[in-house]
């Protein structure tokens, strides 16, 4: 007989624990009862157990837990990403429903985002293991049941805050009742209604106080528009939070830097798109967050519509993102090529403005000189101004319905008085 190991005892005790304690006591015990009865004869244990397999060198495996959460994620945020890192944090697994463009129409109104990228979104994070792409809004017992049994979901997550479908029900009624639910914390601060309130609170100021492309050049309305948006931002950012996002990881020894910078403003699928292409140039992927000074100098009001250390935490959720520099600066120098052990710098083609100020010199010019500066072609033409437009054009047909609606309303009312007074 040929044994895979001599110390099988050694790898018994190892590997499973709990079942080596057991068999040790059985052996005990039969080794009392047959001392007891005079020495009946036995096979010798240890043989017959390895004869039947049970201590063939095999790990006993923990079987690994899979959860599952799902949402809309329509205008993605540091919100979204924290509640699905405290999912992955229950389970060894993440799979992430992403809620049907018809589904959120039918429950909530049209989406900003359509499904194409509100999956590179959600695909794109770190915490994200599987994506199941058209998902029901409320969980059905036939959606529920194909979570268990196909999918092999343990345990079905969602936040603190109430979900409830349109009849008033709760959404996760029947993971409730089956006993597979989980509640993580929703994170404070942050919303994808407050994030729309915060663009049309802006272009309101902007209406009423000056130009669209006004900087802090033009007089005080800047610091005025920085003080309301103070207001509207309730994020406190802490060196926790940051600590959870990051992936704690430096370069190797003979890492090949990358390097990007932006505003990064309403982290979008182009933002992915273009962090995973500027990630396969090497191995070790730096990305400069602007601090809201320079992105509103450049861009004019009413951006950044996220400040600094919002836009910080989404972009260290990329999967594609191994480190930022919060409050990069404008130009790169030598000096910050040096300390960051940057090999190549690169700057997507599509942009808000690649406009200079006046008076103001190339940000790249000195990696440009070193020959380590490259253009990277964006593989999507979306841009922040344009994600803030739709969001915009999607208020104002909602008022336009609201006003045809009531004006219907009002024309019934009065075709009914008439009527009446007939």
């Amino acid at each position: 007989m040929e044994y895979e190991s001599q110390n099988w005892i050694w790898d018994g005790l190892y590997y499973c624990p709990r079942l080596f304690g057991g068999l040790m006591l059985t052996v005990a015990l039969l080794g009392l009862s047959t001392t007891y009865f005079g020495g009946i004869g036995l096979f010798p244990l240890p043989y017959v157990w390895l004869d039947s397999g049970v201590f063939h060198k095999k790990k006993c495996e923990k079987k690994r837990i899979r959860v599952y959460m799902d949402g809309c994620f329509d205008l993605m945020h540091y919100g979204h990403a924290n509640a699905l890192r405290q999912a992955k944090a229950l389970g060894d697994e993440l799979v992430v429903g992403v809620v049907s463009d018809e589904e959120i129409i039918a429950n909530k109104g049209p989406p900003v985002l359509p499904m194409e990228e509100r999956l590179a979104l959600v695909s794109g994070l770190k915490w994200v293991d599987q994506v199941i792409a058209n998902a029901p809004y409320a969980i059905t017992e036939q959606f529920m049941n194909s979570l268990f049994n196909e999918h092999k979901i343990d345990y079905i997550i969602h936040g603190d805050d109430p979900c409830l479908l349109p009849d008033g029900s709760d959404a996760y009624a029947l993971a409730k009742k089956a006993g597979r639910y989980k509640q993580i914390k929703r994170t404070e601060g942050v919303s994808s209604t407050d994030i729309v309130g915060r663009i049309l609170s802006s272009l309101k100021d902007t209406e009423g106080g000056g130009d669209n492309t006004s900087t802090l050049s033009n007089g005080d309305s800047g610091e005025r528009h920085q003080s309301q948006r103070g207001q509207i931002s309730q994020f406190l950012p802490t060196s926790q939070r940051i600590v959870q996002f990051s992936n704690g990881k430096g370069p190797g020894p003979n890492a090949r830097g990358v390097y990007i910078d932006g505003a990064f403003d309403l982290f979008h699928a182009g933002h992915v798109e273009i962090l995973k292409k500027a990630k396969q140039l090497g191995d070790f992927l730096l990305v400069g967050i602007h601090t809201d000074h320079i992105v509103r100098e450049h861009r004019g009001m009413p951006y950044p519509v996220m400040h600094v250390h919002e836009r910080s935490l989404s972009v260290l959720a990329c999967r594609f993102v191994d480190e930022v520099i919060i409050g990069a600066p404008w130009e790169i120098t030598k000096d910050m090529i040096t300390t960051f052990n940057i090999s190549i710098v690169v700057h997507g083609t599509v942009a808000e403005s690649n406009t200079l100020l006046p008076g103001e010199t190339d940000p790249y010019a000195v990696p440009k000189r070193m020959g380590i500066f490259r253009f990277l072609e964006s593989p999507k033409s979306l841009t922040t101004s344009s994600v803030a437009q739709r969001i915009v054009s999607n208020h104002e047909a909602y008022m336009k319905r609201n006003a045809k609606k009531t004006e219907s309303e009002k024309k019934y009312y009065e075709e009914k008085t008439y009527v009446a007074g007939e």
